[in-house]
């Protein structure tokens, strides 16, 4: 039997689609596929080089592997999510079952990451052809109302429901004109992810009959499983130590290369992820990262706590909140955002919290740096705080 080598997939940002037959081999069994970003922009170019020599591309790969698709984080070596064909079908398969049944989707999120693939798997196992938006310029909701008419209108034709996927400032977008709300509106349902939908956004959707699903997942569970905080058909959940654990048929098979000391995947099935959570009623509800955890004069405190209150602030799109170097309190919690309200604004919306939990700092940023669709990059946001704050 011939050694199966891991190959490099260059996802073109103007048309993903154009992955879809060699998606469908690798499902086949027939190939393993890294897929990196073809884009022409140098953050591009040096993100393929990162993934291409850190997943060691040209070398020997399980042939029970489909595709390796990397993690976003911002620091190290990426992490590879070893994804098998069960894995691809199982998550498309269940997002079908919590949905409404097979159907078109839109994809308006690089194909290079789970997101944007997973878009791409649902349609090839749908048997449908996707519409693509290009995003690597920014999302263009002018673009994003124009395609939805173009895909919903063809798919009068065979009466298929028709989905998309969006990071949360996407539908904000779209929300903030009458023709992306129309879209919007054309959709039978709309999967959220890549961070806390806040409470505005889904109030303002519900209002507007538009019918959105907050996701939870990752790379490593082959996109998002817990659909508005419930697992979705094949997905388990559970909290260990108030550490979120996800299991199903959908579950990576480990990493491509796996840090020194990782227990991710030391239970076969489960993935243990790196985000804090609890489990009422049925319902998961995440509370923060494991690692991002803030200790400012002796207390602790989970950034994600006042980056959701900030995000639950009309005229706040994006949150990222840190810990700084200071002489005193050992760390000062300092916050950035981006939207269209003064920082003092920022404060009195969080009025609700403790005073020890109000940031230090608060800036308004024009653009928030991240390392993937809608993920914040903290690496350099506290950069941004580069003096400690007496």
């Amino acid at each position: 039997m011939s050694t199966r080598i891991l190959r490099p997939l260059p996802v073109p940002p103007d048309n993903p689609a154009a992955i879809l037959p060699d998606l469908a081999e690798a499902i086949s069994g027939n190939v393993t596929w890294l897929p990196v970003p073809a884009g022409r922009r140098r953050e591009d170019r040096d993100r393929a080089d990162l993934l291409i020599r850190s997943q060691r591309c040209g070398e020997p790969v399980n042939p029970e592997i489909a595709v390796v698709v990397c993690t976003s984080g911002s620091t190290g070596t990426p992490k590879g999510a070893l994804l098998t064909p069960g894995n691809l079908v199982s998550a498309a398969d269940s997002t079908h079952s919590a949905l409404s049944g097979e159907g078109h989707w839109l994809l308006a999120m690089p194909g290079h990451h789970i997101a944007g693939l997973q878009v791409l798997v649902r349609a090839l196992v749908a048997g449908t052809e996707p519409a693509c938006l290009d995003v690597s310029a920014g999302f263009r909701t002018d673009d994003f109302t124009k395609l939805s008419h173009q895909l919903t209108d063809a798919a009068t034709a065979d009466g298929l429901p028709v989905y998309t996927a969006l990071v949360p400032l996407q539908l904000a977008k779209a929300l903030d004109t009458l023709a992306g709300i129309e879209a919007l509106r054309r959709f039978n349902a709309i999967l959220i992810g890549g961070g806390h939908l806040p409470r505005h956004l889904r109030e303002s959707c519900d209002r507007l009959g538009i019918r959105i699903v907050a996701t939870y997942g990752s790379s490593e569970t082959t996109g998002g499983c817990v659909y508005d905080g419930q697992p979705v058909p094949g997905t388990r959940m559970r909290i260990r130590d108030g550490r979120i654990h996800l299991g199903g048929p959908m579950i990576a098979a480990g990493y491509r290369t796996s840090p020194p000391g990782d227990d991710s995947f030391a239970e076969p099935g489960w993935f243990a992820t790196r985000d804090r959570g609890e489990i009422t009623g049925g319902v998961l509800t995440v509370t923060g990262r494991l690692d991002d955890l803030i200790d400012s004069g002796g207390l602790k405190l989970h950034p994600g706590i006042i980056e959701n209150a900030m995000l639950d602030i009309n005229g706040i799109d994006s949150a990222c909140v840190v810990g700084i170097p200071h002489p005193r309190l050992g760390q000062a919690v300092v916050a950035a955002y981006t939207g269209t309200i003064e920082p003092w604004e920022v404060i009195e919306g969080l009025d609700d919290l403790p005073r020890w939990q109000l940031p230090k700092d608060v800036r308004h940023l024009t653009t928030m740096p991240l390392t993937g669709p809608g993920k914040p990059d903290r690496d350099a946001v506290r950069r941004l705080f580069t003096a400690p704050i007496r």
